[in-house]
């Protein structure tokens, strides 16, 4: 791990505002309030300084600087992520890509586009749709997150269980190693999809930021769907719920898009948005399929026998694109509407097997009712990415200690059902307590020496997803909750 650095801080923010313009470096304490967090708040910490460069050669200055100074580099994009994994745990220089955010070339032709790493995800099938091409990963936080964020997490999204995640998306794209070496890893932007050798591009995505700082990469665009057909299946419980989405996926259709919202998520959106959601209603299936409509018609009669099968008392189709939309709306800025529930959350993402769901749902509930906190739940259901959101108020410890000890518990039985403690989240520093409880001894040793082809002294991002940091052990509020 990195010693620690000797300079004054002074002479670090002359050096790199000299690189990147005086507009583009945060130091003050007011400035960095901003920075000291992701949306992972149970961990805060300020960096060093804040940089905000707008080209690459930038990048490798500033990267250059810290490797001088022996500091750490903390990569980030617009602070969406949910795992801590942008908390700056021993300082340093935190390189902010939100200026990076051009569009740089669409090439409609071969359905690709070549992005900045800080471009907003939402933006690119904007830019797309035009000419019949969408980018098809797409988190709840779309509007806002950033491109080379969702390649730091692997990012999914409501309709990635049957279009893939992130890295099925991701062609190539440029890194900044922390050495200041700059490679482009995958595809190349003038060349062919086929590369040669290792997937060093499939390797680094998901790396959370421990590899190096992505600058730009090249994306796939897919075709958007001839035609859409969304269903809201209004179910008393979340067991009838639960098991309709194991039916669905146990007869052979995946659609497009398969997520569930419980009651009380559903008041809190109703009361926000206004969509007419049924407020009595135990548990929502919002079920969309896409393709071609003779297809989807076939599929449709499936799909509403499944559903009346596991007790739904009612099915409704959004009748236009304007409902389908206004739909979709309500269920990405689920987790804004939180706000009307509690000061404060903390989001899981734990994944089980599709057949676990009523399992896991029950276990939720348990685990609700045993610790006194309220847990609502949003989630992918049709890849089992279960997103329950434990409520309680940072003000009151003791309700801290209670939410971190529901979030334990849940992550258990997530592997214990033979699931994962991640699905698209990221391990950061809020998980690193449960990679020895997934991982063998033999895997993280694997990971480890990955890591250091990349960056042998593990001064990018340090102290995150790894067991073993004794910093990282000290910095922990579990641990605190627990002593």
């Amino acid at each position: 791990m990195p010693a620690a650095p000797q300079f004054a801080i002074s002479d670090l923010v002359r050096e790199l505002r000299a690189i990147v313009g005086p507009d583009g470096v945060l130091a003050s304490e007011s400035e960095l309030l901003a920075y000291e967090c992701d949306g992972y708040t149970l961990q805060r910490n300020p960096p060093t300084a804040v940089v905000l460069p707008r080209t690459t050669e930038q990048v490798v200055a500033v990267v250059n600087l810290c490797r001088r100074e022996n500091l750490p580099i903390i990569p980030r994009g617009a602070g969406t992520s949910l795992s801590g994994g942008v908390l700056a745990v021993d300082g340093g220089v935190m390189i902010t890509l939100t200026r990076m955010n051009r569009l740089l070339h669409l090439d409609v032709r071969n359905r690709r586009v070549l992005v900045e790493a800080g471009c907003v995800n939402a933006w690119v099938t904007r830019e797309a749709s035009p000419f019949g091409l969408c980018y098809a990963p797409d988190p709840s936080s779309q509007p806002a997150c950033t491109i080379g964020g969702n390649i730091a997490t692997n990012s999914g999204g409501p309709h990635t269980l049957k279009h893939g995640v992130t890295t099925n998306h991701v062609l190539g794209f440029e890194i900044v190693l922390p050495d200041g070496q700059v490679h482009w890893l995958g595809a190349t932007p003038d060349g062919c999809e086929d590369v040669e050798g290792y997937d060093l591009r499939g390797a680094a995505i998901g790396c959370e930021g421990m590899f190096g700082i992505v600058t730009r990469a090249l994306l796939r665009l897919t075709p958007a769907a001839v035609a859409h057909k969304t269903f809201l299946g209004v179910f008393d419980t979340v067991d009838e719920a639960s098991q309709t989405v194991s039916d669905i996926i146990a007869a052979g259709i995946v659609p497009g898009a398969l997520e569930m919202m419980d009651q009380l998520i559903t008041r809190a959106l109703e009361e926000a948005y206004h969509f007419g959601f049924p407020l009595d209603a135990g548990a929502l299936l919002i079920i969309e399929l896409d393709g071609l409509p003779d297809g989807i018609a076939a599929q449709s009669t499936v799909i509403e026998a499944i559903c009346h099968r596991n007790g739904a008392r009612e099915v409704r189709v959004a009748k236009d694109d304007a409902e389908r939309a206004a739909l979709w709306k309500c269920r990405k800025r689920a987790f804004g509407a939180i706000g009307r529930l509690s000061p404060n959350y903390v989001t899981q993402d734990g994944v089980v097997p599709r057949s676990q769901l009523p399992v896991i749902m029950r276990f939720i509930r348990e685990t609700s009712e045993r610790c006194g906190l309220r847990i609502p739940n949003v989630f992918h259901a049709g890849d089992g990415n279960i997103h329950p959101l434990i409520l309680y108020d940072e003000r009151d410890p003791g309700q801290v200690q209670r939410a971190l000890a529901a979030g334990h518990d849940i992550l258990d039985k997530c592997i214990e059902l033979g699931g994962s403690v991640t699905g698209e989240h990221g391990i950061g520093v809020e998980k690193i307590d449960f990679m020895a409880k997934q991982f063998s001894t033999d895997d993280l040793d694997a990971m480890r020496t990955l890591r250091r082809v990349f960056d042998p002294e593990q001064r990018c991002n340090p102290h995150k997803m790894f067991p073993g940091s004794k910093r990282c052990a000290d910095f922990a509020p579990r641990k605190q909750a627990a002593a």
